[in-house]
Order: C-alpha cells, then sequence, then structure tokens
C-alpha cells in the first residue's frame, strides 16, 4: 500500500511539475469548484512556513527521522498483532510522509524553477535549489463556496470567506486519511494487543 500510494503521488507530480507554469491548472470535468492548480509549498501543510533556509531543513531533517520511525512503528504494530486498521492508518501516514519528503529531498536538484515556464527535469542548469531544500508539489484544490462573511460575525465580518481554500497533493491526502480514520476509530484500533 505504501509503495502504491508513493508511485501514485510522484507520477502526479512530475506531470503536474512537466506540464504546468506555477499557478496554471483546469476545473476538473469542467467543474468551478474542483480544480488542478499548480503550486509549491515552501513549508509545512496548509503552507506554514517556518524560519526561512534554516525552518525548511529543520523540516526535512524532522520527515528524515520520521519516516524510518514509522516504518518502525509500523513493524511493531504488527509483531504486536494491533488491529489492521491501525496499521493500515499509520501505513497512510508513513506513505504521505515519504511522498513529501522525496519532494523536499531531490525536487530542488532534479527540476528548475517553474515560474512562468514549464520545469525541465535535469536542466542542463542545475536545479532550482540544493539538496533538502525542495518545494513540495501540490495541485488539487476544491474552492465550494466563495462569498463575503456577513458583516455581523466578529472578527470575520465582511471579509472573504473560501471554502476549502487549501491545495494538497495525494500524499497529503493520505496523511490526512490516515490521522482521520484513528481519530474515527481510536476506540476500536487503540486497544491491548489480541
Amino acid at each position: 500500500m505504501i509503495l502504491l500510494i508513493l508511485i501514485v503521488d510522484q507520477i502526479v507530480k512530475f506531470w503536474i511539475k512537466l506540464s504546468y507554469a506555477y499557478g496554471d491548472g483546469f476545473d476538473i470535468f469542467g467543474w468551478p469548484w474542483a480544480k488542478i492548480q499548480f503550486v509549491e509549498n515552501e513549508g509545512m501543510a496548509f503552507g506554514w512556513l517556518i524560519g526561512g533556509e534554516a525552518g525548511k531543513l529543520l523540516l526535512t531533517s524532522f520527515r528524515m527521522l520520521a519516516v524510518p520511525a514509522g516504518i518502525y512503528y509500523i513493524y511493531y504494530l504488527i509483531k504486536q498483532k494491533y488491529h489492521p486498521g491501525l496499521i493500515f492508518s499509520i501505513g497512510l501516514i508513513v506513505a504521505g510522509a515519504m511522498g513529501n519528503l522525496i519532494d523536499s529531498i531531490f525536487y530542488g536538484v532534479i527540476f528548475n524553477h517553474s515560474y512562468g515556464q514549464i520545469a525541465q527535469l535535469f536542466p542542463p542548469g542545475g536545479g532550482y535549489s540544493t539538496w533538502l531544500h525542495g518545494r513540495v508539489v501540490d495541485m488539487f484544490y476544491f474552492p465550494m463556496l466563495e462569498t463575503t462573511w456577513p458583516k455581523w460575525v466578529p472578527f470575520f465580518g465582511g471579509k472573504e470567506l473560501s471554502f476549502f481554500q487549501y491545495i494538497f497533493n495525494v500524499a497529503d491526502s493520505s496523511i490526512s486519511i490516515g490521522v482521520a480514520s484513528i481519530i474515527i476509530f481510536q476506540n476500536k484500533f487503540i486497544k491491548n494487543p489480541e
């Protein structure tokens, strides 16, 4: 399952990176609320940034430690005969982390930039960054509701409301589904081993 998610994630990311310039995309099936829109994420989930280049290196280093720890944890859960649903959910999280880790480690070196152009794979002049400083490729965008908050709503009144405004990828989806399934089914998953 982890390998399948990684393959699908990387195929979609390569397709986007080698087919579209940054910001380009299209409506899925002509629906304005379901889009493919190419962006690159400098930081963590939802575009959160931490501390510039040093923060990016710290985040990539954390991912490099978290992925082997997650794989070991899956091994432990299997050996202790934990619920298969928990093992599957942790596998989804690890697969997603691995997918985004690949981008962070390699994409800055193997691709040139995508601003105003379609990137090249292994460009003659080198990549847009260095090892461990690549940007994560995101593309799925579902702006289902775009409106303005009513003026009477405290703090948000009169401001734009966009639901769902985040752009994500296959790896992010895998992580989100894994975490959500653990939260939803925690009473069933997290018991003493059988």
